[in-house]
């Protein structure tokens, strides 16, 4: 089991290098809003999450969490494969945008509405994969996992929202038409 509890956690890291490396080729910038505020935003919810855990009463839930970790390899394989799932559609989406790919809400050169691949069922497939991956870390790693999951998907609903109404100024009712066709995070339900 103890490898289970390792292939979750590289899993993360190879997600976060490449996110890293592919921002480099997105296309540049041109408007929209300014990108620390989102990195702040970001950052915030790390910050309520380490103050949380340095609030004893937190520190002794979530430790007794931790402690409590299934070492049940049913369990840990579920967690290992969804983890998988979410960040490979994470990853699939940012591919299908290539240097379309920016921050939210940023403005880009000569702009293009994405439609295809899995754009086609799910508007915000890179949230729900990440999304899927939080859940799955939880289901694999533990009730630690909860926090950042409720924390990043209230997060991710919210730029979601947020960014579909910068599309609609960009795009129109051809955004709105699409908005239709599609679902916003789980093909189909929602």
């Amino acid at each position: 089991m103890a490898i289970l509890h390792l292939i979750i956690p590289v899993f993360w890291v190879i997600f976060l290098i490449y996110w890293a490396v592919s921002a480099l080729r997105a296309k540049q910038s041109v408007g929209g809003t300014v990108w620390w505020r989102h990195a702040a935003l970001r950052l915030s919810i790390l910050v309520l999450v380490v103050l949380a855990w340095l609030i004893p009463d937190v520190h002794r839930i979530l430790g007794r969490a931790l402690a409590h970790e299934s070492d049940d390899v049913l369990t840990g394989v579920i967690g290992a494969v969804v983890v998988a799932l979410g960040l490979g559609l994470a990853i699939y989406a940012r591919i299908y945008l290539g240097r379309n790919w920016g921050m939210p809400m940023s403005r880009k050169q000569n702009p293009e509405l994405v439609t295809g691949g899995p754009y086609a069922f799910i508007r915000h497939p890179i949230y729900g994969g990440v999304i899927l991956a939080m859940l799955g870390s939880a289901i694999g790693l533990g009730l630690v996992w909860v926090p950042p999951l409720v924390g990043f998907g209230a997060y991710f609903i919210y730029s979601a929202r947020r960014e579909e109404e910068f599309m609609i100024q960009q795009f129109g009712e051809i955004y709105r038409a699409y908005m239709r066709q599609t679902k916003m995070l789980v093909p189909y339900v929602l």
